[in-house]
């Protein structure tokens, strides 16, 4: 009798985990949805590249909103752990690269690219394994952040809004120092909200021609996630 106990026990934690597992799961893909919804980010044909993709939600949307294989795109997730492409809603427009993001090479990311030369959407679901510090966790993501960023733009980060080059006028910068989003190209970014996003958000500024900030909905009510949506990145 006791051990008919223990294994119902056992069950009723395992069925208690995976529920809880894929509802994140579902959360995380609804965050991504509610920004689509909102923003239409994601446009036929475009190229996405996901950093920390783990574990494959937002590929399944961004490969939704890509509509049909004939449309054409490409999805390229980017996670330090080995993450397979989910079965369900991707298709052969998606592709996973298991890496460090903080530690690739900006040449090795285009190449990732269709053609080589940039993608159109770039998402930063990247978050740092929680410590419970609240200013370490918010720290490290943080830095997270503004890696994504320099993925993003390469050296224009580091330019203030004065000698921000203004569209039409042409960059100098050796390809090893642009960015790998293409022009008009926009960027989603997460982040532990703390007084150093409000740094991240000036540093976007100038660069975008839109940038605000979003809580979406599926965000627990304990967390401090937020999402810093920067769109149409100005000429380099």
């Amino acid at each position: 009798m006791l051990l008919v106990q223990l294994s119902r026990f056992r069950f009723s934690l395992l069925f208690l985990f995976i529920v809880s597992f894929l509802f994140n799961k579902f959360l995380l893909g609804f965050q991504l949805l509610q920004i689509q919804n909102q923003y239409k980010l994601i446009k036929p044909g475009c190229s996405v590249l996901d950093l920390g993709c783990a574990p494959g939600a937002w590929l399944q949307v961004a490969c939704q909103s890509l509509g049909p294989l004939k449309n054409g795109g490409a999805v390229v997730g980017i996670d330090v752990k080995k993450v397979k492409v989910p079965s369900l809603h991707c298709d052969a427009r998606v592709q996973t690269i298991s890496a460090d993001v903080m530690k690739l090479p900006k040449p090795q990311v285009m190449e990732l690219s269709p053609k080589k030369k940039g993608f159109s959407v770039i998402l930063s679901d990247m978050c740092p394994s929680v410590s419970g510090i609240s200013t370490r966790d918010a720290a490290l993501s943080f830095e997270l952040g503004m890696r994504a960023l320099d993925l993003a733009v390469g050296r224009a980060m580091n330019l203030s809004n004065d000698n921000f080059q203004n569209e039409g006028e042409s960059c100098t910068c050796s390809p090893y120092d642009k960015g790998v989003l293409l022009s008009r190209g926009h960027l989603v970014i997460k982040l532990l909200e703390s007084e150093d996003t409000k740094e991240l958000s000036q540093i976007c500024k100038p660069l975008f021609k839109k940038s605000t900030w979003l809580r979406p909905k599926a965000t627990r009510s304990s967390s401090r996630e937020i999402y810093l949506i920067c769109q149409d990145l100005k000429s380099q």
